[in-house]
Formats: structure tokens, sequence, C-alpha cells
């Protein structure tokens, strides 16, 4: 699944999931522009691990919910790297809140990251796409979007709007070779903290074994940006190691 020279935008790129994409889509030839909002430390983290690889790379600030932000990112990465040819919504928002103790702050405010913020940057990469005559949008959501759970009610709704968000945008997109398409990972270990529980209690919930990794994310991302995935458009994949079915 070679990438050379394509041209990758990865939001929340300096930690977590977004770290593992930015150096699997390196590690296969695309060029990738490391986008962070706050983590300053771990986007530079995420550029020197692609340099170690022989990867090119260049860090762009955004804020995932300012659009002025997100369209002054998109230019720049263009104009220094040469196009747009991959997007990777990943950047999120996650308060782990109960339903009574979100306030409109809250709310609105994981709304604009989790949610608007995907639709934005869609719009400011449609035209460089558009231009190519092709183009491959990667949104993360979560199966927290697919079931319901105690988990966070708007955290959820967020969720479940970057599915629609996705499928709508995949049908109205089609016609200029643009694809969109969704992932839902289930749990996914980025480094912060061990589960406390043991492989036995693990496999209670995970049928393989273990939770994922940003890897396993990765991994598909790659897929679906490469040319082997034209014809998969509008789908939604979870990724869960089929934790969801019990």
């Amino acid at each position: 699944m070679s990438l050379s020279q394509k041209v990758a935008i990865v939001t929340g790129a300096g930690t977590g999931i977004g770290k593992g994409i930015a150096i699997a889509l390196a590690q296969r030839g695309a060029k990738v522009a490391i986008s962070y909002n706050s983590s300053d430390a771990g986007a530079r983290d995420t550029q020197q691990k692609i340099e170690e690889i022989g990867g090119e790379s260049i860090i762009v600030r955004a804020d995932a919910a300012d659009k002025h932000e997100i369209d002054s990112m998109v230019n720049e990465v263009a104009r220094h790297l040469g196009g747009i040819d991959i997007l990777v919504n990943n950047a999120a928002l996650q308060l782990n809140l109960n339903l009574y103790d979100h306030d409109d702050e809250t709310y609105d405010r994981m709304m604009n990251i989790n949610l608007k913020g995907y639709w934005q940057c869609i719009q400011a990469v449609i035209p460089y796409m558009k231009e190519n005559g092709t183009g491959r949008i990667i949104n993360i959501s979560s199966v927290h979007g697919k079931r319901p759970t105690d988990f966070d009610t708007v955290y959820s709704m967020t969720k479940g709007g970057v599915k629609m968000l996705g499928r709508e945008s995949a049908i109205e997109l089609a016609k200029y070779g643009i694809t969109v398409n969704t992932i839902e990972p289930g749990a996914v270990n980025v480094g912060k903290h061990g589960t406390g529980e043991t492989r036995r209690d693990i496999r209670k919930k995970f049928p393989l074994g273990r939770i994922g990794l940003p890897s396993d994310v990765a991994s598909m991302v790659c897929y679906i940006a490469s040319d082997e995935s034209e014809f998969m458009t509008g789908a939604s994949i979870r990724l869960d190691g089929a934790s969801m079915l019990l």
C-alpha cells in the first residue's frame, strides 16, 4: 500500500491515535502534516519519529474548532507540501461527563471540536482534492456513536454525528473522485495508563484478548488512503476486536 508522495493532514497528531496514524502514513511514503492544538511537545515527538524512518513532515498548529485557523492550516500545508490528497479527521475532545454534569460551555466545546471541526476541515480540503480529481477523507469516530452506553452522552452524540457527516459527504463528493469513510475504534491503549485488569478479565470484554492499539487504527487508515480502496466510500468500519458483540 504505497502512498509515495501523497500529502496527508492528520489532526490531533501530537498524541495517541493521531500520532500512530501520522507515523504509519509516513512509513508508506506520504508527506505528513502533523496538526495539533495544544500538544506542541507531542507534535515535535511525532515529527522526530517520522524523521527517524526517513519520512517527510511539517508541523502545523490549528484549533479544530476555529474555521479561520483550519483554513490557514490547510492553505499552509498545500503551499509547503504541494497540494492535499488525504485528510484524517482525528482531533477530538473527551470530557467523560455525565448527562447532568454537562452545561452549555462543555456541550458547545465538544460539538465544535468533535463534529463541527470535522465538517470545517472537510470543507477546507475540498478545493484541493477537486483540483486533483481524487482524494481520501477519513473520519475517526468511535463505537460510542454506534451503540448507547453510560459513557458520555454528548461525546456519543458527536460521534453519531460524525457517521452521518461521512455518509452524506460521501454521496456529495463522489462525483469529484473523493471518498469519505469512517473508522469506529473501540477501546484503544494510548499509553496513558494500564487497564488494571487481568487477561482473563479483558477477554470477557474483548474476544481477541486485548484492547486496540494506535497501530491497529493506523493500518486501517493506510488501507483506506491507498488506491486499493477506491471503490469504498460512505462506509463505517467498526474496529473493536468484536467487543461490541458481547
